[in-house]
């Protein structure tokens, strides 16, 4: 399937007020696009728009409320791309696990992309055209120590994109799980542990603008880390367990 260009309509970014979102915005600018932008922090999406006079769409939103999303989507163009990249991460094991903090998880990884996903597609199945890309993680393709809700919810957002493209490759609407590893953020900066692969968040908006180009439904990356995690989570559970164990101390 063909992916859309710049001349077919907006690319929508959410989460876009740091990190891959705000990368992903830049390279979608440096590629010719309009970029609508939404996040909680009017400010920094504000400072974006500012640098881009013209290119940048300011479309703020907290994706927990589906009527805030509506409204921001509504005097835009029509969106030719969406990038849902909006998440948080909050580390658990068993002895911290809370509902409340998977629930927290839940709200904004999950049907916090939902709600977008409810506002954008009868559109695009509409026009029969368009492209979604719904952000992951390596960690959800596998539960792995210290992230049971974040695992959970990032798991939840492949099984439905893999749900979901059945029917939008019918409706000529492509769409994407989005998987990276560590990359620098406002988010990976709280972390302290070990964190292999750590890349840049331009590097990681380079290698999603490849995906998205080339209609992969799975952009895993980087390499390194995802081939590993794609080979050990074939492996019978009493193998996967023991190593995975041993490779992240956990």
């Amino acid at each position: 399937m063909r992916p859309p260009g710049p001349g077919e309509g907006v690319a929508w970014i959410t989460g876009a007020s740091s990190g891959i979102g705000l990368a992903l915005a830049e390279a979608h600018v440096a590629h010719g696009w309009t970029v609508a932008v939404t996040a909680r922090r009017v400010e920094e999406l504000e400072a974006l728009s500012l640098r881009f006079p013209g290119r940048v769409l300011v479309a703020p939103a907290d994706i927990t409320d589906p009527a805030a999303v509506r409204a921001a989507l509504a005097p835009l163009p029509p969106i030719a791309r969406a990038i849902l990249n909006a998440g948080t991460y909050e580390r658990d094991t068993a002895d911290t696990f809370t509902a409340a903090r998977l629930s927290r998880q839940v709200d904004l990884n999950l049907i916090g992309t939902a709600h977008c996903l409810e506002a954008i597609m009868p559109a695009m199945i509409a026009a029969r055209s368009g492209q979604i890309g719904l952000v992951s993680s390596l960690a959800g393709l596998a539960g792995l120590p210290g992230s049971a809700s974040y695992s959970a919810t990032k798991a939840g957002l492949i099984a439905l994109a893999e749900s979901l493209r059945f029917d939008l490759r019918q409706h000529g609407v492509g769409i994407s799980a989005i998987c990276p590893g560590f990359v620098k953020s406002p988010l990976t900066a709280k972390n302290t542990f070990p964190m292999p692969f750590l890349m840049e968040a331009d590097a990681a908006a380079k290698a999603i603008m490849r995906g998205l180009e080339a209609d992969r439904f799975l952009i895993a990356f980087p390499e390194g880390l995802a081939r590993p995690l794609r080979i050990l989570r074939s492996l019978p559970y009493g193998v996967f367990f023991p190593l995975i164990a041993r490779g992240t101390r956990g």
